[in-house]
């Protein structure tokens, strides 16, 4: 990885600075029936060969994430789960082939209570502090990484959470998105996704959060940050860096939060981002 750089008499090309470069899993690296396309994958795996830092940072739990570094090729490195609650080193054939730098938790139980009055119908699910997911009436979904418990409402009122997910069929994303904004919810951050779904984790942690934690850890200059993404959960991700990408089904909010618009997932919109930075 080079950049011809005039550099005295001998014009020697100089090495250029690794980047940080966070990537979104769901509607960036693979499609929204969980599929990686053969482009995107060689597109990260040199990236990752060329000697960047590419960083995973998606919702899904840390159980979801690990197939995706896998599947980059990152043996050595970072991730980020959870929307920011959960920081990961990645060691690939040692203690598992990670390690968790750092793991952010909350009382769910106030954020519960509103939701309920408001969304009698909704499903819910919290990751716990070490990874297990509990949920009312057999709530599953893949980004969870692991089976759910069954419990009942009261007991998740008990448990102390990393990441607080609920979804309604109740109602339509539009409606659950107006219902979560009436509620105004307190000492949480949030974010609504594409269905009616919503991601609660502790104040403050976002994506953005945890890539900072990385970025200082791997001592990364702030102008050598990029992120891709499609969600509203990315948003902060995107501002933070200091070249945000969103994908071309993003929403517009999103679109307005980054620097520039790549394709839609379904165009393999990530390649050209990926292409750029080697």
């Amino acid at each position: 990885m080079t950049t011809t750089i005039r550099a005295g008499i001998d014009d020697q090309p100089i090495p250029a600075l690794p980047k940080l470069v966070a990537l979104d899993v769901d509607g960036t690296l693979v499609d929204h029936d969980g599929h990686m396309s053969r482009a995107v994958r060689a597109a990260g795996q040199a990236l990752v060969a060329a000697g960047h830092e590419v960083v995973v940072a998606t919702g899904r739990s840390l159980g979801a994430t690990l197939p995706i570094v896998e599947l980059l090729g990152i043996e050595r490195g970072y991730a980020v789960s959870s929307n920011g609650g959960v920081v990961t080193r990645i060691e690939a054939g040692s203690n598992g082939g990670y390690t968790v730098l750092d793991r952010r938790v909350f009382d769910p139980s106030v954020a519960l209570l509103a939701l309920r009055h408001r969304l009698p119908g909704a499903k819910y699910a919290i990751e716990d502090h070490e990874g297990n997911f509990f949920s009312t009436e057999r709530f599953q979904d893949p980004s969870f990484g692991v089976e759910a418990k069954g419990v009942s409402f009261e007991e998740l009122l008990e448990l102390t959470a990393v990441r607080l997910v609920v979804f309604s069929t109740d109602a339509t994303a539009e409606q659950f998105g107006e219902a979560v904004e009436a509620i105004g919810l307190h000492g949480v951050t949030y974010s609504v996704g594409w269905t009616p779904w919503l991601d609660i984790a502790a104040q403050g942690v976002t994506k953005a959060s945890g890539l900072e934690l990385i970025r200082r850890r791997a001592g990364i200059d702030t102008a050598d940050t990029v992120a891709v993404g499609d969600g509203r959960n990315d948003i902060e991700m995107l501002q933070w860096a200091e070249r945000g990408v969103a994908m071309g089904q993003a929403p517009d909010e999103v679109k307005a939060a980054a620097d520039e618009v790549t394709s839609a997932v379904e165009e393999d919109g990530l390649v050209a981002v990926l292409r750029s930075l080697v």
